[in-house]
This record gives structure tokens, C-alpha cells and sequence, in this order.
């Protein structure tokens, strides 16, 4: 796969070598809620993922990528899922693993990259997210790079004490 560049990061093809990052990440409760994880994963399944991430997305129907600094730090994932070829979209997912990572633009730019890969090479017509209604910095950075809310999700989500709402972003390719 062709690395996706930008300015400050860049976007790789999952390698085995990314095998503790992912454990770390996958394995990290206080993340779960995020992704709608409720186990742990070991690993040895963590390692089989990354033997057939390079699955193409055609087949697979998602694809992963690492989020890397120019100093070539892995830093984050970022994730296209529930590939729709028939109807031209796909649902974007995006994370920073450490906090004194965030906020300095390497999601903007990642987000940036993946849209633009996602309609420029894939060709599809719309991409969409699922954020939670509390989380203010993901809202601010969809919303940033072109994503609308279309609809809210109520008591969508369950953390074992409580409900959420969940939104659902989407930017059309116009």
C-alpha cells in the first residue's frame, strides 16, 4: 500500500512489529467504550490480526492503519470499516493512544489523509462516524474536517452503570 504523507504524520499498512502497540491499545479498558470492546484480547489473536491485515479492503471490508510522527513513532490507529462498495461509503474511526499526544493536529491531519484517500482512491461517495455525545474533542475534530451531524442515537450505548447517546456524523464527497 502506498504511504499516506502529510506534513507532521503519516499513514502505514499494519506491520508485526505493531503487535505490543495494538495489544496495548486493544487491551486498554479505559478505550473499550470507544470501540464497543467488552473483553480483552490476547496476544495471540492480536498477532493472527496483524498475519491478515493485509487483507485487501475489497475482501475484508475494513482497513487499519497506523498513525506515525515524522520521528516514526507509531502514535495512534486510525481505521476505515464497514466497507460498502455497492453504495459507495464507509464508517471512519480514529485514536491517539497517549494523551500528551493529542490535541497537537496529528488527528486532524490523519483524518484529513484517510478522507481524502477514501474518496480520491476509493471512490466512494460518503464517509461516516459514531461518536459519543460526551466526547467534545472527536465531535470538534469530525466537524472540523467537513462532517455533519445527522442524527442522535438515544441511550445508545451502555458502560454497565449508566446509558449514552451516541451521534452520527457523515460528509458526503461533493
Amino acid at each position: 500500500m502506498v504511504t499516506l504523507k502529510g506534513k507532521h504524520i503519516y499513514l502505514r499498512a499494519l506491520e508485526p512489529e505493531d503487535l505490543d502497540f495494538v495489544y496495548a491499545i486493544e487491551n486498554d479498558t479505559s478505550l473499550w467504550e470507544l470501540s464497543d470492546t467488552q473483553t480483552p484480547y490476547s496476544r495471540f489473536l492480536i498477532k493472527q490480526y496483524l498475519e491478515n491485515a493485509q487483507q485487501d479492503i475489497f475482501e475484508a471490508k475494513q482497513l487499519r492503519l497506523a498513525i506515525c510522527d515524522k520521528n516514526d513513532k507509531t502514535i495512534g490507529l486510525i481505521d476505515v470499516f464497514e466497507f460498502d462498495v455497492k453504495n459507495k461509503r464507509a464508517g471512519i474511526g480514529i485514536l491517539i493512544q497517549n494523551e500528551s499526544d493529542r490535541f497537537k493536529g496529528s488527528g486532524k491531519e490523519a483524518l484529513e489523509l484517510l478522507v481524502n484517500y477514501c474518496f480520491k482512491s476509493l471512490h466512494l461517495h460518503q464517509v461516516y462516524a459514531n461518536i459519543s455525545e460526551s466526547n467534545l474533542a472527536s465531535l470538534k475534530l469530525f466537524e472540523g474536517n467537513g462532517f455533519k451531524i445527522i442524527g442522535l442515537k438515544n441511550d445508545w450505548s451502555y458502560d454497565g452503570k449508566q446509558f449514552s447517546n451516541e451521534y452520527i456524523l457523515q460528509r458526503i464527497n461533493e
